[in-house]
């Protein structure tokens, strides 16, 4: 049987302002979260009631594929359970990127290299949205940056490596062994 590998990404109601910092990312609640299963081929959106089966969902997982969702997408979930989520199978491509660069990347510095292609919208809009009750439109960019995530590691995986702009706009390659 093919692995199930499950691409995610979520969205919070708060921005790290709002509870007080960066070191309090669990408190900052869940308003849309987006996984991408390869074994159902395809989307599912989870909204706030909906946690416990995402969760259940990434447990499941043979692996957890994200961007910067270790140190982010983790934290917020640890808001609603007790289980550490970071025990999971998991390739956090900025982590294994950051390593071996020694900087960050942002998943748009990706994308639009390897795919001409940029993020529809960023994250404090997503939080803006969910005070505006835009559950739809957070749904729909947290789809789109799944898409992105999964479409990133397909061709990592594919070509053992991928491109990146960097902050002087030149456009890079950096190897991968995804």
């Amino acid at each position: 049987m093919a692995k199930n590998i499950v691409y995610f990404d979520l969205e919070t109601q708060k921005s790290a302002d709002e509870v007080g910092g960066w070191d309090k990312i669990s408190r900052m609640g869940m308003s849309v979260g987006v996984t991408y299963s390869t074994a159902r081929g395809d989307y599912k959106i989870y909204g706030e009631k909906q946690v416990d089966d995402l969760i259940r969902e990434l447990q499941r997982a043979d692996l957890v594929v994200g961007f910067n969702h270790l140190r982010f997408d983790y934290e917020v979930l640890h808001g609603y359970t007790a289980l550490d989520m970071r025990q999971l199978p998991t390739l956090d491509m900025l982590v294994d990127l950051q390593n071996q660069l020694q900087h960050r990347l942002s998943l748009d510095a990706i994308a639009t290299a390897t795919f001409g292609v940029e993020k529809v919208a960023e994250g404090m809009q997503a939080i803006q949205w969910y005070r505006e009750g835009k559950l739809m439109e957070i749904a729909e960019y947290c789809c789109y940056d799944v898409k992105l995530t999964k479409l990133i590691h397909e061709y990592g995986v594919q070509n053992r490596r991928f491109h990146y702009v960097n902050r002087f706009g030149a456009k890079l390659t950096v190897p991968v062994k995804w």
